[in-house]
């Protein structure tokens, strides 16, 4: 699947074909002059020069403070529009650094949720450790939550699914090559959540694009995850006696920290290794009236339907895994008053066509086998082969925190197991594909583990040096200061204190196999 696999080869012989007669026009005002550059299904609506300065991100959600300023150097920045069908319009934009600060290589990044906006501030990111950089709207405009932009468009929910991606890469490594002479030594992909499953679909689908992904929290069994917030909603607001309140979820959290924060060998408030915890919250019912500290009985059958995960009420078959022990503070996104607008616009919009429908209606025998046969491995990206990928060099790096509150993180363990069952082993691809399991961290961030890391500086050295990461160092901040300090270990291994020293300090943590 996908718009120009085939033909990237010839788009770039075409590149260096065309350089030759254009150079000296380039030369001259290399930036302004890629306005009128011919690239195939591509309108070039911008190309302007950017003087160093500050960069301002957009504001993120409601609540969110707006980011601060991010320094950036003098670029040239062009906008693009791409139309591979003729219901496409997908919006781009590449950043390229001048030629004597830019790093060779290319880092495309990716989206949340159902996209519709560039990711403007990756891109700033991306661009100030020397690259140049890309990403696009996937062929429409939103907020992230409405998927009403599929209504009767089939090639725009295809564009949305991976062939927005596709068509950006190829079309940013020409971009790249008229106007620095020459196409990026590497390329790289960096996303989280839609980001995480775009890096999946690039890895099985179009293997030539990027020779090195960063795949966290991937959203890539996308029908089952959709599926799995309605569950989680109906298990909580049916009639509404499962929804917990915020000190309901604290006392549920302390509960769990008490039976298993010391499992790890260091209380600390984080679970190294959730799976190892066996708690039920009948623990904390109410034992008399109802109070902020207990849970009543019908909550505790939603926090067990929260744990337990999605499943077919006529099989009892999983569909989904549920959210992990020590999750529960997170729990209010994808436990809120209503599931989150994602999941619900994916019925409406693209499985039921119906924009009436409504969430407590899923039954999940049938409603989850049309969701699967309308994707038809349109959007999914659980393929467990990346044979084509691994045999050109590529580096998957991926992780997922442990309290994820959107994304169970075991549907990432799960996807790891299936390549490895696939593959032959962990021998077999431990030398291009490793997982990094983040305790105590929330989805794409966030939350009371060590909660910042750097996972592209692990991808390079592993690409370009042939280091493996054999660990990731992560840091928990609060107040503006670090207060924790951990190895990330390459899964199933986890971080094991040494038994002497600070546990705040990396150093006196091993990486073992439980």
């Amino acid at each position: 699947m996908g718009g120009h696999s085939t033909t990237l080869a010839p788009m770039i012989r075409l590149v260096v074909f065309c350089l030759g007669g254009a150079s000296m026009a380039l030369a001259q005002n290399p930036c302004e002059k890629l306005k009128s550059y011919p690239l195939p299904n591509t309108t070039i609506t911008a190309a302007e020069s950017i003087p160093a300065g500050p960069f301002q991100p957009p504001r993120g959600l409601p609540g969110v403070p707006t980011p601060p300023p991010i320094m950036l150097p003098a670029h040239c920045r062009i906008a693009a529009v791409l139309t591979p069908s003729s219901d496409s319009r997908i919006e781009m934009e590449v950043w390229l650094p001048l030629a004597e600060v830019w790093n060779g290589k290319f880092e495309a990044v990716g989206n949340g949720g159902w996209a519709g906006t560039i990711s403007t501030r990756s891109m700033a990111m991306a661009m100030k450790e020397g690259y140049a950089t890309a990403s696009n709207d996937t062929g429409h405009k939103g907020t992230g939550a409405d998927a009403s932009f599929a209504a009767g468009h089939p090639e725009k929910l295809r564009d949305f699914a991976d062939r927005a991606v596709h068509e950006t890469a190829v079309t940013t490594k020409a971009i790249i090559a008229a106007f620095y002479g020459n196409g990026p030594k590497l390329s790289y992909w960096n996303g989280c959540s839609t980001g995480g499953r775009q890096g999946l679909v690039s890895a099985q689908r179009h293997p030539e694009d990027f020779d090195g992904i960063v795949a966290g929290a991937p959203a890539n069994y996308w029908t089952h995850l959709m599926s799995g917030i309605i569950w989680a909603a109906q298990a909580a607001h049916k009639g509404e006696p499962g929804n917990m309140s915020a000190d309901k979820l604290a006392a549920l959290h302390a509960a769990v920290l008490q039976a298993c924060d010391a499992l790890d060998g260091v209380k600390d408030g984080v679970l190294q290794d959730p799976t190892r915890c066996k708690f039920d919250p009948k623990q904390i019912e109410c034992k008399g009236e109802d109070g902020p500290n207990c849970l009543t009985g019908a909550q505790v059958e939603a926090a067990r339907k929260m744990y337990s995960g999605a499943k077919n009420t006529r099989t009892q078959q999983p569909i989904y895994p549920g959210m992990v022990l020590g999750s529960e503070l997170g729990w209010d996104p994808a436990n809120g008053l209503q599931p989150l607008a994602i999941a619900v616009s994916h019925f409406r919009y693209v499985v039921f066509k119906d924009p009436s429908w409504d969430y407590p209606k899923l039954d999940f025998d049938s409603g989850v086998a049309l969701a699967d046969k309308t994707d038809n491995g349109l959007i999914n990206a659980i393929s467990p082969d990346l044979k084509a990928f691994f045999a050109r060099g590529g580096k998957l790096l991926q992780y997922h925190g442990w309290n994820d509150q959107q994304i169970s993180p075991l549907n990432t363990v799960n996807y790891y197991q299936s390549v490895l069952e696939q593959m032959g082993g962990r021998q077999q691809i431990h030398g291009s594909y490793r997982l990094f399991m983040e305790p105590g961290v929330m989805h794409c961030g966030g939350g009371e583990g060590p909660n910042q890391m750097n996972p592209m500086a692990a991808l390079e050295r592993w690409r370009e040096q042939n280091i493996a990461p054999d660990k990731i160092v992560a840091v928990h901040v609060t107040g503006g200061a670090v207060d924790t300090i951990r190895p990330l270990c390459p899964y199933p291994q986890v971080a094991v204190y040494k038994g002497t020293g600070s546990t705040n300090d990396a150093e006196n943590f091993s990486c073992k196999t439980p």
